[in-house]
């Protein structure tokens, strides 16, 4: 008799699940697609006007470059590359006339030097060859000059010609590579604005003070400030 009770009752729930199951959801479907239509269409997104986009290019992409910045790249190898042909060239094509004169003055001065050395240092290297092989050598234009020289003192001063001809020609290098590298740094900063007002500001402020182990309190100081 139980046996008949639980098999009815267990019936029951079975159709009763089944009338659940068997509900048309498609009308719940289109009553909330009908409430919702904007579900459909993908939402917009508005930009924020005040943030620029990042000009920071992706990894693996080429950046494109227009005509104008391509030539204001290649002004620096231009002007170091006519600096190197002819001193001064590089900085005619960067507008700067007045450094010429400073660098073919420092050219001649350097050139000066060497001719003064040089001939100096063939006199008595000259003087010198007839003093030790007379009969090898002839005798020297200015050799009454140095007559009453002695021959050690005439040796010290040799080498010391010769020591200063070699540093003007070293001189020398040294003003034409200042010329090449200042023709290229002065391209190199031609697109940038660098302004004549330079100045600075200082100012009384508070200084942070903090350790790992607790924080202390802040101290007068002062706040030096460049403008760049």
């Amino acid at each position: 008799m139980h046996f008949y009770k639980f098999l009815i009752l267990l019936i029951a729930c079975l159709s009763c699940s089944s009338l659940f199951a068997q509900t048309d959801t498609t009308g719940l479907n289109r009553d909330s697609a009908a409430a919702s239509p904007v579900s459909r269409i993908p939402a917009v997104v508005r930009k924020d006007t005040t943030v620029g986009p990042s000009v920071k290019p992706a990894k693996g992409k080429t950046v494109v470059k227009d005509s104008a910045r391509l030539a204001l790249e290649a002004l620096p190898k231009k002007a170091a590359w006519s600096s190197t042909i002819v001193p001064g060239w590089g900085q005619i094509r960067n507008k700067r006339w007045w450094k010429v004169p400073i660098i073919y003055g420092g050219l001649i001065s350097v050139g000066l030097a060497f001719e003064f050395n040089n001939r100096y240092y063939r006199e008595i290297l000259s003087e010198l060859q007839y003093r030790t092989e007379p009969n090898k050598f002839p005798k020297p234009k200015n050799s009454d000059r140095y007559t009453n020289i002695e021959t050690q003192s005439l040796t010290t001063a040799k080498d010391f010609y010769r020591r200063n001809r070699d540093l003007s020609v070293l001189g020398f290098a040294a003003v034409h590579a200042l010329n090449i590298i200042d023709a290229y740094v002065d391209a190199k900063f031609f697109r940038y604005d660098i302004s004549d007002r330079l100045g600075f500001s200082v100012k009384p402020t508070l200084l942070q003070q903090q350790n790992s182990y607790a924080y202390k309190l802040p101290v007068p100081g002062i706040k030096l400030s460049f403008p760049l």
